[in-house]
């Protein structure tokens, strides 16, 4: 067996969080359609969606968590990569949005802090390029801060054109193209991940938990 062998056959783990609290938002859809996409070049995948994301405004006083929470959490902990996906509010990320991965605080002290080494897909859907725009770089900086890898391609949706039908096809070729090479970046970025991780198991791990790579701020 090959080295290429091996790697084809891992099949990473990418998990979607997006969508409003309105059941198949044209942000969902997105999310879906590049899962549906990772799938295809051999990922398992798993979907939180508005509704999975509604959680208590996040207060660090407090320790309690609704199963929803918990169940995000140890999700992420699994992920090999992460779809990020939000509607564009007042030039924005959502506060649903937000909100959760607020709670991705709770991965402060794991090993692997917070999104740690995960290859991240960020997708901005607004009623105009400006709005779209500015949301994928809002989750841009927001994967940037938690530690993860950000794919070179964003996905920038214009609302104000049609995009997906009524069943949630997506009928504008250049989004599916998008997206699917998004897809694409994140399983193949997911595979080097697990080769590295082979080659040097602690090479992921952050300063505060005995990673090795240099500080460069003091």
């Amino acid at each position: 067996m090959t080295p290429k062998d091996i790697i084809d056959g891992y099949r990473p783990f990418i998990v979607g969080l997006g969508g409003t609290q309105r059941p198949n938002s044209t942000s969902e859809k997105a999310a879906r359609l590049t899962l549906k996409h990772a799938e295809k070049a051999g990922a398992k995948v798993e979907m939180l969606a508005g509704p999975d994301l509604i959680f208590p405004m996040y207060d660090p006083a407090v320790t309690e968590r609704t199963e929803n929470a918990v169940n995000m959490i140890e999700t992420l902990r699994k992920a090999d990569g992460i779809v990020l996906s939000s509607p564009s509010y007042h030039g924005s990320i959502s506060g649903l949005l937000k909100n959760a991965l607020d709670y991705t605080e709770d991965m402060r002290s794991d090993k692997k802090v917070y999104f740690g080494g995960r290859v991240v897909g960020c997708i901005g859907c607004g009623a105009g390029w400006q709005g779209a725009a500015s949301t994928v770089e809002t989750l841009r900086s927001i994967a940037h801060a938690l530690r993860g890898v950000p794919t070179s391609i964003g996905g920038l949706i214009n609302t104000a054109e049609p995009v997906f039908d009524g069943d949630g096809n997506c009928i504008d070729p250049r989004t599916d193209e998008v997206l699917r090479i998004m897809a694409i970046q994140m399983v193949k970025l997911a595979r080097m991940r697990y080769v590295a991780r082979a080659a040097d198991p602690d090479w992921e791990h952050w300063v505060k938990t005995d990673e090795r790579i240099p500080v460069l701020y003091r």
